[in-house]
């Protein structure tokens, strides 16, 4: 899993076919986090076969139920003063427009965008979310809640296994698995649980379909020469193992191979140690570490202790570029610095040798890809900063009973609720909330990370994400669910969701 933070003041980059539409966000402060999930395409299609392999009669998605958390222990939410935009109000077009029709229709037409998630949590549980597919540059990012997301502790992880499943019904991928690649949020969120900003923006590689058939296990020649999906499993094996496969080729092969690795073991400064009448010494290395981190440290010698500072001046393509730790600043005479800061970090180092095989392995008429989430079922647009009592419409998968026990959803097709949302905020102080969204709904959780839709057009079955389903509550207390809340959807949201709007992720199948 891999974080990466922007510090607040930085830049925010919209390009493209974003770059109108955000560019009211460039006061706001995007105080964003990414973390990667499936990471290659070996790895998206293992994430693929878990849920879409056969087990039994049913798959994995079929087995999975709606992840609840922790709703039931606080149904209660407190109305509080109200919510403040952070700037001008901005919107971001939808895309996949559906033909009009002039012929009045009396029921709600569903979105085709609408879906579910599915996960495996941190109880090691199968777990599905509702999620919708939004608008981006490269037609590949979905929008959900969250805790749909991240497991709930503190600096939380990503879920593992986790897909999207547009028009998902009973097992059925109509528009295939998207598998998620990259998960953005917000700083608050994944390392506070603050559910002011509970709400996540995932980009997905290209779907799949997964039929009849299973991975095999090739020679290297037959692997070149096959064409159609196939990957490299790499796996270490023992000393023994590599020295049985060298003497049966009668050399080092191509998938038997030796690696030696460089390791580095944490020490302190005086550390000495004499082997074979050689002398080793702890040995310093850069260890760079944030301005903050830097400013908590020891002075001195020593493990941890401060080392050194240096500021670098850099052009302000790469002022806006940067992502690393170091610390970003325009000086006085509007000149831009990355100043880097430095802890002491002794080490000793030493070598090893790994032992590797590869196993080439194709997969024939097993899976195929099915083409971008958003050429496929379209996206909806985006909007924020929007003033109170906007008239949305929600759509998700409701699923659990009421806390009395009623069960009035089965969570197997998706429902949708409607109505002007409250004019004052909502608190909670389990959750951090300070000023969520209101709307009266009998929705129950399964619906969680489900869109709020603003200005939705019924016939063309689109509109503008302005809100995503996070907490439900039962506000009479009659042991019903009465209402469902969002985050405000404000500047800093729209900072995170055109970050992960601009970024690529492309197709598993080679």
């Amino acid at each position: 899993m891999k974080r990466i933070l922007l510090p607040a003041g930085g830049a925010v980059l919209a390009t493209g076919l974003l770059a109108a539409g955000l560019a009211g966000t460039a006061n706001a402060v995007p105080d964003w986090a990414y973390d990667t999930m499936a990471k290659d395409a070996p790895a998206a299609v293992d994430v693929a076969e878990f849920w879409l392999a056969a087990n039994g009669a049913t798959n994995n998605l079929a087995k999975a139920t709606p992840y609840t958390w922790e709703t039931k222990a606080t149904p209660k939410l407190n109305a509080g003063g109200g919510y403040t935009p952070d700037g001008k109000p901005g919107i971001v077009a939808p895309i996949g427009e559906e033909k009009k029709t002039a012929a009045k229709v009396k029921n709600i037409n569903l979105p085709k965008t609408i879906g579910k998630v599915f996960f495996v949590d941190e109880k090691s549980q199968l777990k599905w979310c509702s999620a919708t597919s939004i608008q981006s540059k490269y037609r590949n990012l979905v929008a959900t809640a969250g805790h749909c997301v991240y497991d709930d502790k503190a600096d939380a992880s990503v879920m593992d296994n986790w897909v999207f499943v547009p028009g998902y019904y009973q097992g059925k991928t109509p528009w295939g698995i998207y598998v998620g690649k990259t998960a953005y949020t917000h700083y608050d969120f994944a390392n506070y649980e603050d559910y002011d900003r509970d709400y996540a923006f995932v980009t997905v590689y290209n779907g799949v379909q997964i039929g009849g058939g299973t991975g095999k296990a090739v020679s290297k020649v037959d692997y070149d020469k096959f064409v159609g999906p196939k990957f490299v499993k790499t796996s270490e094996i023992t000393k023994a193992q590599y020295e049985e496969c060298k003497d049966f080729n009668g050399k080092e092969t191509s998938d038997c191979y030796a690696k030696e690795e460089s390791s580095q073991v944490l020490v302190g400064p005086d550390w000495k140690e004499t082997i074979d009448g050689k002398e080793y010494k702890a040995v310093k290395v850069q260890d760079e570490v944030t301005k903050a981190q830097y400013e908590a440290a020891p002075s001195g010698v020593g493990q941890g202790y401060k080392d050194y500072t240096v500021t670098e001046h850099v052009t302000k393509a790469q002022y806006d570029a940067y992502t690393g730790a170091g610390y970003r600043k325009i000086d006085e005479h509007g000149n831009y610095t990355i100043t880097h800061y430095y802890l002491e970090k002794w080490v000793k180092e030493s070598k090893t040798t790994k032992y590797l095989k590869d196993t080439f392995v194709i997969v024939e008429g097993f899976i195929k890809d099915t083409g971008k989430l958003g050429d496929n079922v379209g996206g909806q647009g985006f909007t924020w900063n929007q003033k109170p009592q906007q008239t949305v419409f929600v759509f998700g998968y409701p699923a659990d009973a009421h806390p009395d026990g009623n069960k009035a959803y089965t969570g197997v097709t998706p429902k949708w609720t409607y109505g002007k949302t409250t004019g004052k905020s909502f608190v909670q102080a389990a959750t951090k909330v300070e000023e969520h969204i209101g709307l009266k709904s009998s929705f129950t959780p399964g619906a969680d990370g489900g869109p709020w839709l603003a200005k939705y057009s019924n016939a063309k079955r689109l509109g503008y994400v302005n809100g995503v389903t996070s907490l439900f509550g039962d506000q009479d207390s009659n042991g019903r669910y009465d209402l469902i809340t969002t985050p405000y959807f404000d500047g800093e949201t729209a900072a995170i969701y055109t970050k992960a709007a601009n970024v690529w992720s492309g197709s598993i199948v080679k």
